[in-house]
């Protein structure tokens, strides 16, 4: 799945591209998550004003509303001008003067959304609830990260998870941030102190940051705007490193599940 840094390295990679661009038509291919929220037709003309990101999802500003973009399970973006007919996963395309903005999406769990504003009851739903941008200096506040992690009674690795503290540590970025902090996945989050809550909010900021450089993550299909896959997943620590040797210490790697995910890690380097 497409975490906060593989859609960051999407938006970044049309962003630019089609910021005043007029639109000119809408294609509807088969039904996504959710539907659009408004006729297709009645978003051509409008210009699309500029592109932000909240979590994972994809906020594209026009001049009346925003479209909302999610990348599901398997979805990916392409913006260029002649990209062709559209395949049998193509589910969206959005026409511009400038190219189009084609959603491929192999298992339909992407969305885009029509909503009048952040204030419209479809985005307070989708944004609503979720926690502080992890890329936002002013946003990730350590002391505030502190004690949202001293108030719950999860463990940390799916506090993490959950989204509802920080947005957009996946799974991956979960197990690579905790590996850097020296914490394990099941160290109960209210057991945390201020030292180690210190190290876990600049791990988390290093790791994604890492990997919006390295162009995400491609564990399976996803790939960015001009189609190239992410190459973090070549240096992780632990992720997907069950029982080869710590890259710090030599010590095999385990692998645990917390809940129905898959969660690495150090025993020595992670002692608690």
């Amino acid at each position: 799945m497409p975490e906060l840094p593989e859609v960051e390295v999407t938006r970044r990679g049309f962003a630019q591209a089609i910021a005043g661009a007029r639109i000119e038509g809408v294609r509807m291919g088969k039904p996504l998550r959710w539907p659009l929220g408004c006729a297709p037709e009645g978003l051509r003309g409008q210009r699309v004003l500029a592109v932000r990101r909240r979590g994972k999802y994809l906020l594209l500003d026009l001049e009346d509303g925003l479209l909302l973009v999610h990348l599901g399970m398997s979805g990916s973006l392409r913006f260029a001008h002649g990209l062709g007919e559209p395949g049998a996963h193509d589910h969206f395309d959005l026409h511009t003067e400038r190219g189009t903005l084609r959603l491929h999406d192999p298992r339909r769990f992407g969305a885009v959304v029509w909503a009048a504003g952040e204030d419209d009851p479809r985005a307070r739903k989708l944004l609503g609830r979720l926690g502080v941008e992890p890329l936002d200096p002013e946003a990730f506040d350590v002391e505030a990260f502190h004690a949202g992690l001293r108030a719950s009674r999860l463990p940390v690795k799916q506090l993490l998870l959950g989204g509802r503290l920080v947005v957009g540590v996946g799974n991956i970025y979960a197990s690579e941030a905790l590996f850097l902090a020296g914490i394990r996945p099941t160290t109960p989050a209210a057991a945390i102190g201020p030292v180690r809550a210190r190290r876990l909010h600049a791990a988390i900021v290093e790791v994604l940051g890492r990997a919006v450089e390295r162009g995400g993550s491609t564990l399976r299909d996803f790939s960015g705007v001009d189609g190239n896959a992410g190459h973090f997943q070549l240096e992780a620590r632990v992720y997907g490193r069950a029982e080869e040797p710590c890259r710090v210490c030599a010590t095999p790697i385990r692998l645990l599940r917390q809940g129905q995910r898959s969660s690495f890690y150090c025993p020595r380097c992670q002692r608690s």
